[in-house]
């Protein structure tokens, strides 16, 4: 018999997990949800915890903790476990200690029979969604990164505010690492169908703002990390929009962690692009055409990812 509900997976309930945890229950994703964690007995309060949502809000479900067993028959799994940022370390620097925890989940997850789409934040993010994928040899479509999600939110909220539009108005994107060496692709960017560089010619908006907003994005999570020890509501409100487009069959455009094959001259790992997004993952990339210097930039991203992700796989695979 088809199944008419939805079973969403939750590993790692700390502040991420929960953050796109509440953004689901309130968007009314799933029908069930399992949290599964290290500290069952935190999971196990945090589940009591959102139940108590369940009489107030439109869309009923239900909710507990769980084990990996519980991946069997789920339809969307979201990892967020893994040890978190420190003050002053930067994504890349957390490869391999959550490498090695990734590859033990992505294990756990492959011996419960689970056939669904797995969406990944775990830091850093691009190289874990392709330790994942190695370790579970899934569907490359059904094994989806955040990806440059997160990025180009924070760049749309910052353009907007230049420009004085809503940021859901404005189509900038960031591509390339979730991280410092992200490209902002300018050249595609636009505001209502009007190509954003055309508000520079315009003296709208100048270059030095663009650059402006482009550092800022990067900067960000050093920025809240240093006032408040982590981020989490952006993170999880674009977990919980990825998931969405996933279990609605949207065929929506997201920048997800898709993994390259050919694309962009780039191949091997997974990294945040412009991607199709349905009931079968990532579905296919879309490929911009790039100026030189974006091009540069996205190529010099990806040459250090995948330095990073060749090193850690190595010291977590043993080749």
């Amino acid at each position: 018999m088809k199944k008419t509900s939805n079973k969403i997976v939750l590993v790692g309930t700390g502040a991420v997990g929960m953050s796109f945890l509440y953004s689901a229950v309130n968007r009314g994703l799933a029908a069930e949800y399992v949290l599964v964690d290290l500290n069952a007995t935190a999971a196990e309060g945090h589940a009591i915890d959102v139940s108590d949502t369940i009489a107030v809000l439109d869309t009923p479900f239900t909710i507990k903790q769980g084990t990996y067993e519980d991946c069997a028959d789920a339809d969307l799994i979201c990892i967020t476990a893994g040890r978190p940022q420190k003050p002053g370390e930067t994504r890349l620097q957390l490869i391999e200690d959550n490498s090695r925890i990734m590859k033990g989940i992505a294990e756990s997850i492959k011996a419960s029979g689970f056939d669904g789409v797995t969406v990944i934040a775990s830091n850093p993010c691009d190289v874990l969604t392709t330790i994942y994928q190695q370790a579970t040899g899934f569907d490359k479509h059904k094994v989806v990164g955040a990806g440059t999600t997160l990025d180009s939110s924070r760049l749309r909220r910052l353009i907007g505010a230049k420009l004085n539009v809503a940021p859901n108005s404005v189509n900038a994107y960031i591509m390339g690492e979730h991280g410092d060496s992200s490209v902002a692709v300018y050249s595609s960017a636009s505001v209502m169908g009007k190509p954003l560089l055309d508000y520079v010619k315009e003296g709208k908006i100048t270059e030095a703002d663009l650059q402006e907003c482009w550092t800022q994005t990067i900067n960000m999570a050093y920025e809240i990390i240093n006032r408040k020890g982590a981020t989490y509501y952006g993170i999880g409100a674009c977990l919980a929009t990825i998931s969405k487009a996933i279990l609605g069959n949207e065929n929506v455009t997201l920048m997800v962690g898709a993994l390259l094959e050919g694309q962009y001259g780039q191949e091997g790992f997974y990294t945040g692009v412009p991607a199709v997004i349905n009931s079968n993952g990532w579905d296919r990339i879309i490929e911009w055409n790039l100026t030189d210097a974006e091009k540069k930039a996205f190529n010099k991203s990806c040459d250090e990812l995948n330095t990073n992700y060749q090193s850690v796989k190595k010291a977590v695979f043993g080749n």
